[in-house]
């Protein structure tokens, strides 16, 4: 077999799945806990934080920026439904591109959800600072100062709430799944409650002259702010990450996916929506806090915006336990493929990679201290947009490839749907900066010398093929 053909080799959907049957972890994992873990997800960073830096580039119009945003997410997630039905494994999409576009192409796209999970963890984080301060300074009247809640380069020396938050998940993460799934479901319905209750209070200030002009910045703004506020949907996908932990992943993974991302979606609209119309967008953009900041103008009190800072102080860090929960799982499925050190794969008697769950807490921790937010939130992007286009790619290729293989869920209007999604996907790329580019240029360069240094030579496939 030639070099160039033996990059592009498939790892089989069958081989994927009975090497998952056989997997370490335990399946405990039900549909409401996997609604959960998605909705966890992604319920949280893009209405308390990345509003703060979608309003005021689109206006009013950042209403529409996560409809965009939402319909490229939905395209691919009808892509992510099918294939976690099919390959019901912890990969996500590094483990469907492995089933069908080769060894080479799925070393990018796990390198990019490394990328994607790692760091949107420690964007999260980031902003978790911010309403830790605006729930202390409204319940005990302190704060804690700025050199050390924010990074060098926002007045900050060293973000160390931001650490702390991840430390904390890395430690629910090693008591084991089923802790965490719980720890998940709790948080989850805590932060719905408090955005239902932002919803209420900020109705009652609505002013339709906040709404006027709707698009500022016309359709160029709206684009801008859906690449904006586009990282805050991955984890509508953590739900593919637990396809060893599902109890019946074939039926719940798709039903999971698809209902995360609707309820996200909607919540996501309608608290955009209310806050433009009782502050004004350009106001969002004047604190991280923001939303907590618009309940205090429209209210004149402190109390409300306390109880939405608790709210966000518990929903961010419930984002950073479940997305740190799902780059882990992806560790699990690289490391057992030979791609990286099998060390990562290895679980302790809790069933946990307790060493991958470490190793990835302690990294991403000291990322979330010395990196601003907003070029967190840009490279994030970019890697979730590269991830979903390649399963967009690939659901194609394997109805193509592999028409026979069971299908629990099949995406409709294939291959017009899957297509729309890479399209999208390519759309708002284009909306990123060239720092975002550059940045993701250098972390590719480095994937794939990895890649070649150590992850070709010690792949499983390749070794089996020898």
């Amino acid at each position: 077999m030639s070099f160039a053909r033996s990059l592009l080799r498939v790892k089989p959907a069958e081989r994927l799945a009975t090497e998952g049957s056989h997997s370490e972890l335990n399946r405990t994992l039900g549909l409401v806990p996997l609604v959960a873990l998605s909705v966890g997800a992604t319920l949280g960073t893009g209405i308390f934080v990345v509003l703060a830096e979608a309003a005021p580039a689109a206006g009013p119009a950042v209403v529409l920026s996560f409809v965009l945003a939402g319909l490229a997410a939905l395209c691919s997630a009808l892509s992510y439904a099918e294939l976690a039905g099919s390959v019901p494994v912890s990969g996500s999409a590094y483990s469907y591109t492995y089933a069908t576009l080769g060894e080479i192409i799925a070393w990018i796209c796990g390198w990019c959800l490394l990328l994607e999970y790692g760091v949107s963890v420690a964007a999260v984080a980031v902003g978790w600072g911010g309403y830790l301060n605006e729930f202390l300074q409204g319940t005990i009247g302190v704060t804690i100062p700025e050199a050390f809640a924010a990074p060098p380069g926002e007045g900050g020396v060293v973000n160390v709430p931001a650490a702390v938050v991840v430390l904390l998940a890395t430690g629910v993460l090693l008591l084991g799944v089923r802790e965490s799934a719980w720890a998940t479901t709790v948080t989850t319905v805590l932060k719905i409650a408090v955005l239902v209750f932002f919803v209420a209070v900020a109705f009652t200030a609505f002013n339709s002259g906040n709404l006027t002009p709707f698009a500022p910045a016309g359709i160029a703004g709206i684009s801008v702010g859906a690449s904006a506020v586009f990282f805050s949907f991955i984890g509508f996908d953590a739900a593919s990450t637990a396809g060893e932990e599902a109890r019946n992943p074939e039926r719940d993974l798709p039903r999971a996916i698809i209902l995360s991302l609707i309820i996200v979606t909607a919540i996501y609209v309608l608290v955009a929506f209310a806050a433009v119309a009782a502050v004004g967008a350009g106001a969002l953009g004047e604190s991280d806090a923001s939303l907590a900041t618009a309940l205090r103008t429209v209210t004149g009190q402190g109390w409300p915006a306390v109880v939405l800072a608790l709210g966000a102080v518990i929903a961010i860090a419930s984002v950073v336990l479940t997305v740190l929960y799902g780059q882990t799982r992806i560790l699990v499925a690289m490391s057992r493929d030979g791609l990286v050190p099998k060390m990562l794969s290895r679980v302790n008697r809790r069933s946990v990679p307790a060493r991958n769950t470490a190793l990835v807490g302690i990294l991403v921790a000291l990322l979330a201290a010395v990196v601003p937010l907003n070029q967190l939130a840009e490279a994030t992007s970019i890697g979730t947009l590269v991830a979903f286009g390649l399963v967009n790619i690939g659901v194609v290729v394997l109805r193509r490839t592999r028409p026979e293989l069971p299908r629990s869920f099949r995406t409709p209007l294939m291959p017009f749907v899957p297509l729309l999604g890479l399209a999208l996907c390519a759309y708002l790329i284009t909306g990123l900066d060239a720092v975002t580019w550059l940045t993701f240029a250098i972390w590719t360069a480095i994937g794939l010398v990895v890649y070649f240094g150590y992850g070709r030579r010690k792949s499983q496939l390749n070794r089996t093929a020898e």
